[in-house]
């Protein structure tokens, strides 16, 4: 047996890196780190290009530090799953961002409560993904079939974005169509401006919702959707519940930040969709061969390394295939093609 297969020798019993105090330590760095956030947002000011690439210098340089010191305690192989984990994550988030950016325009959001909105997102989106995560950790450790359930929710995934790309589907957000917001309307009154920071205002005696909360709920609806896809994936990558969560975490800290440097980048990445869609396919493919090989010994797997491989380069392909087909396009020519 491989050692990526380590953790499917016993469906009973999961092992894992996280003792109880690295738990509480990454747990409690990744609250205080949110709470810093929201306190920096709770003055609405709009992001400048130097606030923003500092905050992703640092969101890049604490998962990296993070991965050197679980190399070195635990070894290259718990090494090389988190780093591997950490890119996944990474580059599905980047999808995530398209989607915030296009509800960030679909609700005229003013661009000094952009971040505030995309904070929301994140809490959200560790809150969600800690209950999937916390569920997959279940499943692994009590049905046998997990992996296959896993990879088939991967491939038909993947099918599904290729597709969509293929097709030439516009991204685009119907808001008035959207459930979360029609819930909302239902029971509380919707105010016609935004109030800064405040979901919730009194006007004519009553209650009332601001846009803010909308844009928020719908933001929330969307790392649903996500959480469904990114879990798996990662549990394709390794089956250490603590570096699924610690991937996850160090993924969407940075986001709110990244967004801003992206912000005129995102547009670009035409061929985004194509990229992700071979990703969770090739990771799709290694959860069934886990699976399979828990079956019948004879079947291959795919290590980690390779893995670490694939996505690295999928990455830089689809990267410069979409500047190269985007190369001298204004951004009015380049939208539509999202």
């Amino acid at each position: 047996m491989s050692p990526d297969l380590t953790f499917l020798a016993s469906p009973a019993a999961i092992e894992s890196v996280g003792t109880p105090w690295l738990w509480a330590g990454t747990i409690g760095v990744v609250l205080a780190l949110l709470i810093l956030d929201f306190a920096i947002t709770r003055r609405p000011h709009e992001v400048s290009m130097r606030e923003a690439l500092g905050w992703t210098i640092f969101y890049i340089a604490l998962p990296v530090a993070f991965g050197i010191f679980l190399w070195t305690r635990n070894g290259t192989n718990t090494g090389m799953e988190f780093f591997t984990g950490y890119l996944l994550e990474k580059s599905l988030s980047v999808d995530n961002l398209f989607v915030f950016m296009l509800l960030l325009s679909a609700f005229a959001v003013p661009a000094a409560l952009a971040q505030r909105v995309l904070l929301y997102g994140i809490a959200g989106a560790l809150v969600l993904r800690g209950i999937f995560i916390a569920l997959g950790a279940a499943a692994l450790a009590t049905l046998d079939w997990a992996f296959l359930l896993f990879g088939l929710i991967l491939l038909i995934t993947a099918v599904k974005l290729l597709a969509d790309a293929a097709g030439g589907h516009e991204q685009d957000v119907d808001v008035s169509s959207m459930k979360s917001v029609k819930l909302l309307r239902r029971f509380m009154p919707v105010t016609d401006d935004y109030r800064g920071t405040k979901m919730t205002v009194m006007e004519a005696g009553r209650r009332a919702l601001t846009p803010l909360a909308l844009v928020v709920a719908a933001v929330m609806a969307t790392d649903l959707v996500f959480a469904v896809d990114s879990v798996p994936a990662v549990y394709g990558v390794t089956g250490d519940p603590f570096l699924v969560f610690a991937t996850n975490a160090f993924a969407l800290l940075g986001l709110r930040a990244l967004y801003f440097v992206l912000h005129a980048a995102l547009s670009r990445l035409v061929h985004l969709a194509y990229g992700l869609a071979a990703i969770l396919a090739f990771i799709g493919v290694k959860l069934v061969l886990h699976w399979a090989h828990g079956v019948w010994s004879g079947v291959p797997t795919i290590p980690t390394a390779a893995s670490l491989v694939v996505i690295v380069v999928v990455l830089a392909t689809v990267t410069v295939t979409s500047l190269r087909a985007t190369r001298g396009q204004d951004q009015t020519e380049i939208e539509p093609a999202n």
